[in-house]
C-alpha cells in the first residue's frame, strides 16, 4: 500500500524485485483519489479515513479470494495496514510497515509544513501531477489539511496493536523527515505477534528507494520464514 502522496507508479521496479524474490503474486492498487483511480468521493476527509481503508483494503482481499495476504506497506499505508491486521486478521499472515505512523509528532506535523511550503513555491505540484492528473490538488491538501488540523493531532491507534497477533516486520530510515523512532518502538512493544524492527542508517522517509537492496533483503528473508510456517 502506497503512501499519502503515492501511487503505484511511484512505486517504480520495487513490487516487481520483491515478487521475483519471494516467488509470490504481487497485487498493487491506487487507492481512491490516487493516481489512475478515480477522484475522491467527498471533499473533505474524514479523520477516520484510515480506518475506511483498512475496511475498504479487506473488502478488496476478500473480493480477489486471497487467502494469505502479506501486506507490505509505506506510511499512510503502514498505518492502514496495522489497522487492517487489527480488524480483519484472518487473512493477514504478516505486515511490513515502513515508515508508519501510530500517533501525531511534532516531527511529523513540522515535515508536513515543510512540504506545504515546496508545494506553493516549488515544482512539487508539477511532479505529483504527472501521476495524479488533475487531482493533484485534492491529494495534497487532503493530507497536508488533515495532519495539520487541530482536531486530527489527538489521533491514535495504539488501542489497535495488542489485537495484531500476525508477525510484523518494522522498517524505518533514521533520517525519517516524518516520524521518530517512537513509532517503531511502539509498535514493536505492543503487538501481539512477533514483532522486529529495520533501522536503516543515513535514509530518509522511503528506505525502498534510498536502500532498496537492503530493504529488499531483510524483506525476502521475512516473507521466506513466513512462507515456511505457512
Amino acid at each position: 500500500m502506497h503512501d499519502s502522496l503515492g501511487c503505484i507508479e511511484l512505486w517504480r521496479d520495487f513490487p516487481a524485485k520483491l515478487g521475483e524474490a519471494t516467488c509470490c503474486n504481487v497485487l498493487v492498487y491506487d487507492r481512491q483519489g490516487y493516481g489512475k483511480s478515480s477522484p475522491f468521493a467527498d471533499h473533505e476527509r474524514r479523520l477516520d479515513y484510515l480506518e475506511k481503508e483498512a475496511d475498504i483494503l479487506n473488502e478488496l482481499i476478500m473480493q480477489c479470494g486471497i487467502k494469505q495476504a502479506i501486506l507490505f506497506s509505506h506510511s499512510d499505508g503502514g498505518s492502514i495496514a496495522l489497522l487492517a491486521a487489527a480488524k480483519h486478521p484472518s487473512c493477514i499472515v504478516g505486515i511490513i510497515t515502513e515508515g508508519a505512523h501510530i500517533f501525531v509528532e511534532g516531527i511529523t506535523l513540522t515535515g508536513i509544513q515543510t512540504a506545504v511550503e515546496a508545494y506553493r513555491t516549488t515544482n512539487l505540484n508539477e511532479r505529483l501531477q504527472k501521476y495524479h492528473g488533475d487531482k493533484t490538488d485534492a491529494v495534497f491538501w487532503a493530507w497536508a489539511n488533515t495532519w495539520l488540523s487541530d482536531e486530527f493531532k489527538s489521533w491514535n491507534i495504539e488501542n489497535f496493536l495488542p489485537r495484531i497477533t500476525c508477525p510484523v516486520l518494522v522498517i524505518q530510515g533514521e533520517q525519517d523527515e516524518y516520524g521518530s523512532l517512537e513509532q517503531v518502538k511502539g509498535i514493536v512493544r505492543q503487538v501481539s505477534g512477533q514483532a522486529s524492527q529495520l533501522i536503516i542508517p543515513g535514509s530518509g522517509h522511503t528506505p525502498h528507494k534510498e536502500a532498496q537492496d537492503v530493504v529488499l533483503a531483510h524483506t525476502t528473508s521475512f516473507i521466506n520464514q513466513l512462507l515456511t510456517s505457512c
